[in-house]
């Protein structure tokens, strides 16, 4: 396979590893597969989002998370005019903001996002963060309705506390809840709620804002299986049913380093030492 521009070539042989690696490394959701390890790209704009994105599909990645708020979409969508990749193999998330929950507002938006994004249907489209009761019950029913024109494969919300998640239940196939969470910040009822429910989990901040990698009790976990703390920290959240993980990276080391966490698998007593909260 080849691309264009500044766009990386992928040889035949690489792009069919990588196919078969990414394969191998999925999370099935409502009969859905989505990679376990996504490129967040909160704060890349852009040429410096597009080379960041064109690292991170040449080093295999293919779930992409986005939002309007992100003002990100059309590096996004350069990027993906350019690549020779296959549009089945991504799942490409993106969201609307809270601004634009009513009704005019909130199917421009929508529309918007996919003009820049340079695709007709998104996997995942997400309500950004909750607003109050009123609005999000709204912002819902527009959600579900850009579900039935065909923008979005699969709908969801963020951000999201149990209540207003059951409440947005009711009112439409809800598919994920994307929330803040990684070791030392369980959400235990949140999270049993959603795998109970077959909901997919996608935690942004997985790497707690970066301080992850001077995490003590990452780092001691990870000696033993010469990985460094922050891959410690992914692998206790893709490891978990019906997880998947969105760090951001910039560069090709930190993107690498992400991806090689499937080579190992943490115990019993580490999983649940990386649950307690407050360290």
């Amino acid at each position: 396979m080849s691309g264009s521009g500044n766009f990386p070539l992928i040889s035949a042989s690489r792009y069919l590893y990588l196919k078969i690696r990414m394969l191998s490394q999925t999370k099935i959701i409502q009969n859905t597969p989505v990679p376990a390890l996504g490129f967040g790209t909160w704060d890349l704009r852009g040429s410096d989002c597009e080379k960041a994105l064109e690292s991170a599909l040449d080093a295999g990645y293919r779930h992409i998370d986005t939002a309007e708020m992100y003002a990100n979409e059309d590096a996004i969508g350069n990027v993906l005019r350019r690549t020779s990749i296959p549009r089945n193999e991504f799942f490409i998330t993106t969201k609307v903001w809270p601004v634009h929950y009513d009704e005019n507002d909130f199917f421009k938006a929508v529309e918007q996002s996919l003009k820049s994004l340079n695709l007709a249907q998104v996997d995942l489209l997400l309500l950004h963060w909750p607003k109050d009761e009123k609005t999000n019950i709204q912002a819902t029913e527009y959600l579900l309705e850009c579900f039935n024109k065909g923008y979005a494969k699969h709908i969801g919300v963020s951000n999201f506390d149990m209540v207003q998640l059951k409440q947005a239940q009711k009112q439409a196939p809800i598919f994920c809840n994307q929330v803040k969470y990684h070791p030392h910040l369980s959400r235990p009822g949140l999270v049993t709620y959603m795998q109970d429910k077959d909901l997919l989990i996608t935690s942004y901040s997985p790497l707690k804002e970066g301080i992850a990698k001077n995490d003590k009790d990452l780092a001691e976990i990870g000696k033993k299986y010469g990985k460094t703390a922050s891959q410690v920290a992914l692998r206790w959240l893709v490891q978990q049913e019906n997880v998947t993980a969105i760090p951001k990276a910039a560069s090709r080391k930190h993107q690498a380093e992400n991806l090689d966490i499937f080579d190992f698998e943490l115990d019993e007593a580490e999983m649940k030492s990386l649950a307690n909260d407050g360290q």
